[in-house]
């Protein structure tokens, strides 16, 4: 599959969902991106934004197995990866799986379910398989994680650890919509309910496919050192207790060749790196205990990280 065949997809995939969601380019063209590359998404913002419905909306859109999981604090490890169980009239033990041998798992208000259990994600996340009673049993490809959570209220919550926050590839906020949006948005669900009507418009060979084919965008030296110019000055900010890891500087450029394909090329450019850090770097740094209580404080380390880093010229870009 070519770059024009994946991004193809991705507009057939981005408007089916638009069928749905009203607005929210960037947002889908984010959920595309993170298909694209096998990442998973943390959507975080306040209730009636519209999380459960886009990740709703994507799974609709694909011809693949769908699970959702509604978090709270009484849910155990097992009720997600699932347990062995003893049958009386076989007489032997028999595994039942859980809602994550699936391919598209909705993790609904993840944080109101206690560490424990939200540590049994770590492992199916990273390596895509899980670990019961001593055996390992491989999951399902593609499989992606979208998880929601509600940063306002703290009672009855657990803040992700920064481990598992860094195994989400992108951690995005819907924001409410416009004025003209929100008249669309009743205006649409006024008499129907379209996420009912929602048909596949993707297969599971086809994503399979793009996700073997993204990675041959070509990536200059150039940009590669502008990448890691920028992962290198998350480490060295006074604000900073601890910058981006490895894994963010990978999980960047996975999402700027996405990024470059579905903005029609075969090839990496600045601007597609510019696109792509806050939403993939901004939850894998750790601010100190001052800087913390300044809002989206985060971001605005990027920004200024993103004004101070010198760009690469476009020559010598395209392969």
């Amino acid at each position: 599959m070519d770059f024009k065949e994946i991004q193809s997809l991705s507009e057939k995939l981005k408007a089916n969902v638009q069928k749905v969601i009203v607005g929210k380019s960037e947002i889908i063209d984010y959920m595309m991106i993170a298909l694209i590359v096998s990442g998973h998404i943390l959507l975080e913002d306040v209730p009636g934004t519209g999380k459960t419905l886009l990740a709703k909306s994507v799974a609709r859109s694909l011809n693949m197995e769908f699970k959702r999981i509604q978090f709270t604090p009484d849910l155990l490890p097992t009720d997600i990866s699932g347990l062995n169980y003893y049958n009386q009239k076989a007489e032997e033990f028999i595994f039942r799986p859980g809602p994550v041998f699936s391919n598209i798992l909705l993790a609904d208000e993840i944080n109101r379910a206690t560490p424990r259990t939200q540590s049994s994600l770590l492992e199916c996340m990273e390596e895509y398989q899980v670990t019961i009673d001593g055996e390992t049993r491989p999951l399902d490809k593609p499989f992606m994680v979208i998880a929601t959570q509600n940063p306002v209220e703290t009672q009855g919550t657990f803040p992700l650890p920064e481990a598992q926050l860094d195994r989400f590839l992108l951690k995005m906020k819907m924001g409410y919509p416009s004025t003209e949006e929100g008249i669309e948005v009743l205006s649409r669900f006024k008499e129907n309910q379209p996420l009912e009507e929602m048909n596949p418009v993707a297969t599971k060979e086809e994503i399979q496919e793009a996700q073997r084919s993204y990675s041959n965008t070509y990536v200059s030296d150039d940009v590669l050192q502008y990448i890691m110019e920028i992962v290198e000055r998350t480490r060295k900010h006074t604000d900073v207790v601890l910058g981006v890891s490895p894994r963010g500087s990978q999980a960047l450029l996975k999402c700027v060749q996405a990024h470059a394909i579905l903005k029609g090329r075969s090839y990496v450019i600045p601007d597609d790196v510019k696109a792509m850090v806050k939403p993939t770097l901004g939850h894998r740094i750790i601010l100190n205990n001052t800087s913390r209580l300044k809002e989206n404080y985060n971001e605005q380390i990027l920004d200024q990280i993103l004004r101070d880093t010198p760009v690469p010229s476009e020559e010598n870009l395209v392969n």
